[in-house]
């Protein structure tokens, strides 16, 4: 078998698994956030911050709840890092730097995992299992809690309540994360990945049974526990530096496929959970549809630049397989490679910066769409929907009618927060990058020099300001400059945009429905479909073509 067909073989297979846990999964995620039960685990919780369940809050509380939560979340694991050095199960690491505990802290709060550290020399148990792990948890949960509250946006009507963001977070950790999680590291841990909390063991170095001197140090940990909700919760930072690419992490060709299976399930099967709790199923397709369509085409596009022959080493490699590894190939790693920068997960099987210039351009491109397709646990779905809210207000400029959208008008108030959401991360990413490239320190950090350099800034601010997470390689981001500025990259790209999605839901919850005519646009039909995918790829390449054109595609066509 050679290894196109391989590729597309897998790329067969993952389709048919998420589309047998699609509906299953998408109509429990709907339960769970319509049940006016609570379990009684969820209920001593609630006891213990003092919080009311029952309470319905307008989107401003919600608002609250969220960045008071994020924002004690940020203390608590920073201050988890500074005392590492007198915790127990520590390892003999000492405590992390302070730009570089904030760095981490708020890429772990903003579901972003962005690592400017060697996971396997920085962090011992404590930290990994009682902060890292835990925020990989609770910060998927407030994503999938403000995609809910938008949601219910729509749905709801001449009240302007959204829900409970206390009740929205227990239960997303609760009743979907956790034992989605604990199955998924039952099945890694059967396939090979390690799971203890064993010391540093140190290993001699051995080629073909002969020692070749010197030796390595190794250290255990919970890594499968860990693995398991870094993908299915779309979060992206690994135990080990190499992330995916660690034979601890991600042993065998089938954990690969099933990480990717993980990492993709939930923010499709969200679009199932927004058509039950709209009413409509026909209406979540249409948003599926519009992230398959996306996602495969990525993949095919990806595997055609990574498979193209040019050069005698890439022929007797079949394929561009620097930077990959050699039992996952081109094919896996090329699915990998799109599936974690169309979402917010950020872990990679392979290095990007080793992708050719086309297609380390494509994992760029697949964050600045906004990780919408399918996108991160919850800000997937919300990010979407904001696009789709977009594509019908330009759809009504056409045709000089009124847009609507699931019964709701899109008056000015609606474009004005649809269009600030849009806006807010590709500016981060400009400026932060435009700095960087313009003060005289920070491209010292560059590898390397030309086009290539400056797709690692560009690549480091756009990973930030969407909450991905994934590193282009090369660039030293371990310094004071690039710790501060991509930490707060990653706190203004994760709530600015909450605010903006949470009063959009706001105001569409004010409003009375406005039944359907004749003129109303069908967004349940494949015209939507089209105009949703060409909104989404014409407002993306509009704001960034520059930016990859002195990047990327300078320097795919100089190859």
């Amino acid at each position: 078998m050679g290894p196109v067909l391989a590729g597309f073989l897998q790329l067969l297979a993952l389709t048919g698994a998420l589309a047998l846990a699609y509906v299953p999964l998408g109509n429990y995620m709907a339960k769970v956030y319509s049940s006016d039960k609570h379990w009684r685990v969820e209920k001593w919780v609630y006891k213990g911050i003092g919080a009311n369940p029952d309470a319905e809050m307008r989107w401003s509380a919600y608002l609250r709840g969220v960045l008071a939560f994020s924002a004690v979340s940020v203390l608590f694991l920073y201050l988890l890092q500074r005392l590492q050095g007198v915790l127990p199960g520590s390892l003999g690491f000492s405590s992390i730097e302070p730009a570089q505990a904030f760095n981490t802290a708020a890429s772990f709060v903003t579901n972003t995992n962005w690592q400017s550290y060697y996971g396997e020399q920085a962090m011992g148990h404590v930290v990994q299992t009682a902060g890292l792990a835990v925020q990989n948890f609770v910060s998927a949960a407030v994503g999938i809690a403000v995609a809910v509250a938008l949601v219910r946006g729509f749905v709801r009507s001449r009240t302007g309540e959204l829900g409970n963001f206390w009740s929205d977070l227990v239960r997303g950790t609760i009743r979907i994360l956790v034992p989605g999680a604990a199955v998924a590291a039952i099945v890694l841990v059967a396939c090979g990945v390690i799971q203890n909390f064993s010391g540093i063991d140190e290993v001699g170095q051995f080629f073909n049974g002969h020692s070749m001197g010197g030796h390595q140090q190794w250290n255990g940990g919970a890594v499968a526990s860990q693995e398991a909700i870094k993908e299915f919760g779309t979060n992206g930072g690994g135990y080990f530096n190499a992330n995916s690419a660690h034979p601890f992490e991600n042993p065998t060709p089938f954990t690969n496929l099933f990480e990717i299976f993980l990492l993709l399930v939930i923010p499709f099967s969200l679009t199932r959970t927004f058509g039950v709790m709209v009413g409509s199923v026909k209406q979540g397709y249409a948003i599926l549809a519009t992230m398959a369509t996306i996602w495969v085409g990525f993949v095919v596009l990806m595997m055609w630049t990574e498979f193209a022959h040019h050069g005698p080493a890439f022929q007797l490699a079949h394929g561009a397989m620097e930077g990959k590894e050699v039992r996952f190939g081109v094919g896996s790693s090329s699915i990998f490679a799109v599936s974690t920068t169309l979402t917010s997960t950020g872990a990679v099987d392979s290095f990007h910066s080793s992708f050719t210039g086309l297609g380390g351009g494509i994992t760029m491109l697949g964050m600045m769409l906004g990780e919408i397709a399918p996108g991160g646990t919850g800000s997937g779905l919300y990010g979407m929907l904001i696009m789709a809210v977009i594509a019908v207000f330009i759809a009504g400029l056409m045709v000089g009618r009124t847009p609507e959208y699931l019964g709701k008008k899109i008056g000015s108030r609606e474009i004005k927060l649809a269009a600030c959401y849009i806006l807010i991360t590709p500016a981060l990413v400009l400026i932060f990058t435009a700095v960087s490239m313009a003060l005289p320190t920070p491209p010292h950090s560059m590898l390397n020099s030309g086009a290539h350099g400056f797709s690692e800034i560009l690549y480091a601010f756009t990973s930030a300001s969407n909450n991905n997470g994934s590193a282009f390689a090369g660039l030293n981001a371990n310094t004071d400059w690039f710790n501060t500025m991509t930490g707060l990259a990653m706190i203004l790209g994760r709530f600015l945009p909450m605010i903006f999605v949470l009063a959009l839901a706001g105001s569409l919850a004010e409003q009375t429905p406005v039944p359907a005519t004749a003129g109303t646009l069908r967004t349940e039909k494949p015209l939507f479909t089209g105009l949703l995918v060409g909104a989404i790829l014409i407002i993306t390449g509009l704001t960034y073509f520059p930016a990859l054109a002195l990047g990327p595609l300078a320097e795919g066509l100089a190859s």
